[in-house]
């Protein structure tokens, strides 16, 4: 037997089980989508295709928005949060006149601005930073098996169950009606606002880091697309937040808990939801969807999902926990995380989604510092 023959054999296996794991993969997803559409309808089949994408795209394009703010205060290097801009602003584009256009069938990311609100926003990007992950970046992380993606979630799911129990308590400390930017106007704002905070972020970049790199340039466009499509299919922007609490409210309930003491929960539009099969709801599809696309990704991926675990000390553990507590008790508080606050916020003329940016980034400033203090720096 001849040397080549010897080599190509294990490399013709190799690349046979990654021919079998992938096409697995790819008929996984088509039948998940496929029995959502059957069980749930195709509406919400389309949800979870969609939620797949952005899973995917944040997974397999290596985009975030914790990583990003982080490259900026650190290092002055605007490009990601610049990438994140650009995608808000392709969405207003098309999400101001289809609002517009269509006032009973499709709704923005409206909240009112307030105490609590500024607070939460504030202690979210704290918080966010301390585990390198937002809403959608803890669940991505978990999905492609992050160890500390992982303990964070499941904390970050009773966070946001907690914080949305005592929600009306928080808001009745104070605050603003809702504020809301409307048609070619409100467009022109929005558009005009993203532009002069990129002209900021770049005035703030140090020398020769400008530059946006070209995989975030396919990203922001990418997520732009299926943040539209969320709009068109779900009728309401995408969101993490409330698909995470809405989990554990059924876990409250299927283990005979009682929701009537929470204003929130007891409601009628969260206590239908709570009755209803988890595959009724978009918010939720999205979620799942986020962390089946990015384990996909982290699977399709030669050893994607062999990450070693970290050798952080026991209070980098103790951190993260606390850290994933306060992301869903904040975000919650906030009406949203970096998707459903800032990014759809913005992107469909809700003026609290801009007070929240300013807060958020505000608080990642201190989570960049608390980060080293618990450990969370080391290395494997």
């Amino acid at each position: 037997m001849s040397v080549a023959s010897v080599a190509s054999g294990p490399a013709a296996a190799d690349a046979r089980g990654a021919w079998v794991r992938r096409t697995a993969l790819i008929l996984a997803a088509l039948a998940l989508v496929a029995a959502t559409a059957l069980f749930s309808g195709v509406r919400f089949g389309l949800v979870l295709a969609i939620g797949l994408g952005f899973g995917i795209a944040l997974e397999g394009l290596r985009f975030g928005f914790a990583g990003p703010w982080r490259a900026m205060i650190l290092r002055r290097e605007p490009g990601g949060v610049l990438a994140q801009l650009l995608s808000i602003a392709l969405v207003s584009v098309v999400a101001f006149p289809l609002l517009a256009a269509h006032p009973g069938e499709l709704v923005g990311a409206q909240a009112p601005v307030g105490w609590a609100m500024i607070g939460g926003a504030f202690v979210f990007g704290a918080a966010m930073q301390v585990v390198l992950g937002c809403g959608s970046g803890t669940l991505v992380n978990a999905g492609s098996g992050n160890p500390v993606g992982l303990l964070a979630l499941p904390f970050f799911c009773i966070g946001s169950f907690a914080g949305a129990w005592h929600l009306i308590w928080w808001t009745s400390l104070g605050a603003l009606p809702v504020l809301q930017l409307e048609g070619f106007g409100g467009l022109g704002i929005t558009l005009a606002a993203l532009a002069l905070s990129a002209l900021l972020f770049l005035a703030l970049a140090k020398p020769g880091t400008r530059r946006v790199p070209a995989r975030y340039l396919v990203a922001a466009a990418v997520l732009a697309a299926l943040a539209i499509g969320n709009l068109l299919v779900a009728g309401q922007p995408w969101g993490v937040v409330y698909g995470l609490g809405l989990w554990v409210a059924k876990g409250v309930t299927a283990l005979g808990g009682d929701l009537s003491g929470s204003p929130f929960w007891s409601a009628a539009g969260s206590a239908e939801r709570v009755r209803q099969s988890v595959l009724a709801d978009y918010t939720s599809l999205t979620d799942i969807g986020l962390v089946a696309g990015a384990f996909g990704v982290a699977a399709w991926r030669q050893g994607g999902l062999s990450q070693k675990l970290p050798r952080y000390p026991a209070r980098a553990w103790a951190a993260t926990v606390v850290a994933g507590f306060l992301l869903g008790y904040s975000s919650r508080l906030a009406f949203g995380c970096n998707v459903g606050a800032f990014f759809s916020g913005i992107s469909t003329g809700s003026l609290h989604g801009w007070v929240w940016f300013v807060a958020a980034f505000a608080g990642a400033f201190l989570g960049v510092r608390i980060r080293p203090l618990v450990g969370l720096e080391a290395r494997a």
